[in-house]
Protein backbone atom coordinates (compact mmCIF):
# COMPACT_ATOMS: atom_id res chain seq x y z
CA UNK A 1 0.00 0.00 0.00
CA UNK A 2 1.00 3.35 -1.14
CA UNK A 3 -0.81 6.59 0.38
CA UNK A 4 -0.67 10.35 -0.29
CA UNK A 5 -2.11 13.42 1.56
CA UNK A 6 -3.54 15.85 -0.31
CA UNK A 7 -3.45 19.26 1.91
CA UNK A 8 -3.37 23.11 2.39
CA UNK A 9 -4.59 25.34 4.82
CA UNK A 10 -6.45 27.17 2.23
CA UNK A 11 -10.19 26.51 1.31
CA UNK A 12 -11.05 26.87 -2.20
CA UNK A 13 -7.25 25.76 -3.64
CA UNK A 14 -8.02 22.65 -5.53
CA UNK A 15 -7.55 19.57 -2.74
CA UNK A 16 -10.33 17.81 -3.26
CA UNK A 17 -10.10 18.05 -7.52
CA UNK A 18 -6.92 16.68 -7.03
CA UNK A 19 -7.32 13.88 -4.90
CA UNK A 20 -11.04 12.61 -6.94
CA UNK A 21 -9.23 12.88 -10.09
CA UNK A 22 -5.82 10.78 -8.26
CA UNK A 23 -8.43 8.60 -7.55
CA UNK A 24 -9.96 8.33 -10.54
CA UNK A 25 -6.33 7.72 -12.50
CA UNK A 26 -5.73 4.42 -10.06
CA UNK A 27 -9.22 2.94 -10.44
CA UNK A 28 -8.94 3.31 -14.41
CA UNK A 29 -5.16 2.01 -14.36
CA UNK A 30 -6.75 -1.32 -12.74
CA UNK A 31 -4.93 -0.69 -8.78
CA UNK A 32 -7.32 -0.86 -5.88
CA UNK A 33 -7.85 2.57 -4.11
CA UNK A 34 -9.31 4.16 -1.10
CA UNK A 35 -10.25 7.94 -0.97
CA UNK A 36 -10.62 8.78 2.46
CA UNK A 37 -12.59 12.64 3.25
CA UNK A 38 -11.23 14.13 6.38
CA UNK A 39 -13.41 17.13 5.46
CA UNK A 40 -16.60 17.85 7.59
CA UNK A 41 -18.17 18.74 4.29
CA UNK A 42 -17.23 15.39 2.92
CA UNK A 43 -16.84 16.79 -0.68
CA UNK A 44 -15.09 13.85 -2.19
CA UNK A 45 -17.30 11.40 -0.65
CA UNK A 46 -20.36 13.28 -2.21
CA UNK A 47 -18.56 12.91 -5.48
CA UNK A 48 -18.59 9.67 -5.06
CA UNK A 49 -22.07 9.47 -4.36
CA UNK A 50 -22.87 10.47 -7.80
CA UNK A 51 -20.57 7.65 -9.40
CA UNK A 52 -21.47 5.22 -11.91
CA UNK A 53 -21.22 1.64 -11.01
CA UNK A 54 -19.84 1.21 -14.52
CA UNK A 55 -16.96 2.92 -14.30
CA UNK A 56 -13.77 1.22 -12.21
CA UNK A 57 -14.87 1.43 -8.27
CA UNK A 58 -13.20 3.36 -5.83
CA UNK A 59 -13.90 2.53 -1.93
CA UNK A 60 -14.44 5.10 0.29
CA UNK A 61 -13.82 6.69 3.84
CA UNK A 62 -15.40 9.04 5.73
CA UNK A 63 -12.74 10.56 8.46
CA UNK A 64 -13.37 13.87 9.61
CA UNK A 65 -14.26 13.12 13.35
CA UNK A 66 -11.78 10.76 13.99
CA UNK A 67 -8.17 10.89 13.94
CA UNK A 68 -6.74 7.98 11.61
CA UNK A 69 -3.84 6.37 13.57
CA UNK A 70 -3.19 3.95 10.99
CA UNK A 71 -4.30 3.64 6.70
CA UNK A 72 -6.52 0.92 5.14
CA UNK A 73 -3.83 -1.85 4.37
CA UNK A 74 -5.73 -3.49 1.57
CA UNK A 75 -5.83 -1.19 -1.35
CA UNK A 76 -3.03 -0.22 -3.64
CA UNK A 77 -3.33 3.66 -2.70
CA UNK A 78 -4.85 5.28 -0.34
CA UNK A 79 -5.54 9.21 -1.19
CA UNK A 80 -5.98 11.38 1.76
CA UNK A 81 -8.23 14.77 1.01
CA UNK A 82 -7.17 16.67 3.68
CA UNK A 83 -9.83 19.92 5.09
CA UNK A 84 -8.92 23.10 4.88
CA UNK A 85 -6.92 24.54 8.07
CA UNK A 86 -5.27 21.45 8.80
CA UNK A 87 -2.47 21.88 11.36
CA UNK A 88 -0.62 21.02 14.50
CA UNK A 89 -0.43 17.55 16.67
CA UNK A 90 -3.54 16.58 13.28
CA UNK A 91 -1.38 17.45 10.88
CA UNK A 92 2.09 15.79 12.20
CA UNK A 93 0.24 12.82 12.76
CA UNK A 94 -1.35 11.87 9.67
CA UNK A 95 2.46 13.37 7.76
CA UNK A 96 3.51 10.04 9.79
CA UNK A 97 1.77 8.16 8.55
CA UNK A 98 1.86 9.09 4.16
CA UNK A 99 4.34 8.23 2.01
CA UNK A 100 4.07 11.55 0.11
CA UNK A 101 2.34 14.96 0.24
CA UNK A 102 1.07 16.99 -2.24
CA UNK A 103 0.47 20.25 -2.25
CA UNK A 104 -2.38 22.49 -4.28
CA UNK A 105 -1.33 26.29 -4.71
CA UNK A 106 -3.33 29.18 -6.78
CA UNK A 107 -0.35 31.24 -7.49
CA UNK A 108 -2.37 34.84 -6.24
CA UNK A 109 -0.83 36.46 -3.51
CA UNK A 110 -3.37 35.88 -1.18
CA UNK A 111 -3.12 32.39 -1.62
CA UNK A 112 0.53 32.54 -1.62
CA UNK A 113 0.51 34.07 1.62
CA UNK A 114 -2.09 31.80 3.33
CA UNK A 115 0.22 29.12 2.40
CA UNK A 116 3.65 30.50 3.97
CA UNK A 117 3.95 29.07 7.48
CA UNK A 118 2.41 26.02 6.25
CA UNK A 119 5.18 25.71 4.06
CA UNK A 120 7.69 26.02 7.07
CA UNK A 121 5.99 23.61 9.12
CA UNK A 122 5.75 20.93 6.08
CA UNK A 123 9.34 21.16 5.57
CA UNK A 124 10.18 21.09 9.34
CA UNK A 125 7.65 17.79 9.81
CA UNK A 126 9.32 16.26 6.61
CA UNK A 127 13.05 16.74 6.97
CA UNK A 128 15.22 13.54 5.67
CA UNK A 129 12.49 12.42 3.85
CA UNK A 130 13.53 13.13 0.31
CA UNK A 131 11.09 14.00 -2.15
CA UNK A 132 8.35 13.23 -0.15
CA UNK A 133 6.74 16.71 -0.30
CA UNK A 134 5.68 18.92 -4.02
CA UNK A 135 3.47 21.35 -5.41
CA UNK A 136 0.90 21.27 -7.70
CA UNK A 137 0.04 24.97 -9.25
CA UNK A 138 -3.53 25.33 -9.68
CA UNK A 139 -5.41 27.01 -11.98
CA UNK A 140 -2.11 28.34 -14.38
CA UNK A 141 -0.26 28.76 -17.59
CA UNK A 142 2.98 28.18 -16.57
CA UNK A 143 4.05 30.98 -19.50
CA UNK A 144 2.59 33.34 -17.04
CA UNK A 145 3.81 35.71 -14.98
CA UNK A 146 1.49 34.35 -11.83
CA UNK A 147 3.38 31.02 -12.80
CA UNK A 148 6.80 32.86 -12.88
CA UNK A 149 5.65 34.56 -9.35
CA UNK A 150 4.95 31.11 -7.74
CA UNK A 151 8.05 29.35 -9.14
CA UNK A 152 9.67 33.25 -7.44
CA UNK A 153 7.80 32.25 -4.41
CA UNK A 154 8.79 28.86 -3.81
CA UNK A 155 12.28 28.97 -4.00
CA UNK A 156 12.55 29.84 -0.55
CA UNK A 157 11.38 26.36 0.50
CA UNK A 158 12.68 23.98 -2.03
CA UNK A 159 9.66 22.42 -3.01
CA UNK A 160 9.86 21.67 -6.79
CA UNK A 161 6.44 22.24 -8.79
CA UNK A 162 5.17 18.70 -9.56
CA UNK A 163 2.78 20.03 -12.42
CA UNK A 164 0.72 22.76 -13.82
CA UNK A 165 -3.15 22.40 -14.03
CA UNK A 166 -4.82 24.38 -16.41
CA UNK A 167 -7.98 26.45 -15.32
CA UNK A 168 -10.54 24.71 -17.24
CA UNK A 169 -14.58 23.89 -16.38
CA UNK A 170 -13.62 20.00 -17.81
CA UNK A 171 -13.26 19.28 -14.12
CA UNK A 172 -15.96 20.90 -12.83
CA UNK A 173 -17.58 19.13 -15.81
CA UNK A 174 -16.88 15.28 -14.72
CA UNK A 175 -17.02 16.11 -11.29
CA UNK A 176 -20.94 16.54 -12.02
CA UNK A 177 -21.16 12.62 -12.59
CA UNK A 178 -18.95 11.33 -9.87
CA UNK A 179 -16.18 10.94 -12.45
CA UNK A 180 -12.81 12.15 -13.40
CA UNK A 181 -10.49 12.92 -16.58
CA UNK A 182 -9.43 9.85 -16.22
CA UNK A 183 -12.50 7.86 -16.77
CA UNK A 184 -14.22 9.34 -20.09
CA UNK A 185 -13.34 9.03 -23.16
CA UNK A 186 -9.14 10.05 -23.16
CA UNK A 187 -9.19 11.84 -26.12
CA UNK A 188 -11.58 14.48 -24.96
CA UNK A 189 -9.21 15.77 -22.11
CA UNK A 190 -6.13 14.76 -23.70
CA UNK A 191 -4.54 17.90 -22.74
CA UNK A 192 -5.74 18.01 -19.28
CA UNK A 193 -4.52 14.55 -18.60
CA UNK A 194 -0.90 15.24 -20.51
CA UNK A 195 -0.61 18.21 -17.45
CA UNK A 196 -1.03 15.24 -14.64
CA UNK A 197 1.90 13.10 -16.66
CA UNK A 198 5.00 14.36 -14.21
CA UNK A 199 3.01 14.15 -10.81
CA UNK A 200 1.92 10.67 -11.30
CA UNK A 201 5.49 9.69 -12.03
CA UNK A 202 6.51 11.74 -8.91
CA UNK A 203 4.44 9.45 -7.13
CA UNK A 204 5.65 6.16 -8.17
CA UNK A 205 9.15 7.37 -7.90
Amino acid sequence: MRSVLIANPKGGAGKTTLATNLTGYFANAGESVTLCDLDRQQSSLRWMAFRDPAVPPITGHFAATQMLVSLPKEPDWVVLDAPAGLQGYKLSDYLRLVDKVVIPVVPSIFDMAATEDFLISIRQEMRGRKNAVGIVAMRVDPRTRAAAMLEEFLTHFDLPILSYIRNTQNYVNVAAGGLSIFDTPRSKYKKDIEQWNSLLQWLKD
